[in-house]
């Protein structure tokens, strides 16, 4: 059976519920992080938290069902943070491509707003996202070196860098 068609697309009003749906249980259930929709501002506001400046949401949709989600946070000083990188479960690994489609967008999409680097915070226990950001030029990088306007998030306890 041929893998499904994978789009990416900008972000649309009403597509909150299913990135709730996407997003809570990959991070409660699948790696136990204690964390609430209410502790996430960003995602009861996507269009009006990404929709500043450099910054943007895209979803990756698999015969109508949202499947992935990335967003770019402008920091200013030609400086974003990734924000919201999750693939279901079903379409991840190298294979299915969808979690490369989505970074490759992003980064496309950082350039052509001049962005010369973006940085990112993660999870300890995310080791597989850890591998996939290195392999695709990040490298690890100090929280006491981050932008001032990095928003860390209170789960963040490894950083990256990625200097385009």
């Amino acid at each position: 059976m041929p893998s499904p068609t994978i789009t990416l697309r900008p972000y649309l009003a009403g597509d909150g519920p299913a990135i709730e749906n996407l997003i809570l249980p990959i991070q409660r259930d699948e790696f136990g992080l204690q964390i609430r929709l209410e502790d996430q501002p960003d995602l009861t506001d996507i269009e009006g938290f990404y929709s500043k400046g450099a910054g943007g949401f895209w979803v990756a949709v698999s015969e109508d069902k949202i499947v992935g989600t990335i967003a770019l946070l402008d920091i200013t000083n030609n400086q974003a943070a990734l924000r919201k990188m999750f693939v279901s479960k079903e379409y991840r690994g190298s294979d299915k491509g969808v979690a490369k489609k989505l970074l490759t967008h992003l980064i496309s999409a950082a350039r052509r707003h001049n962005v010369w680097e973006i940085y990112l915070g993660t999870t300890a226990d995310f080791i597989a996202a850890h591998r996939f950001y290195e392999k695709n030029g990040f490298s690890q990088y100090s929280k006491t070196d981050l932008p001032a306007r990095f928003p860390i998030m209170a789960v963040d306890s490894r950083f990256y860098r990625l200097t385009l």
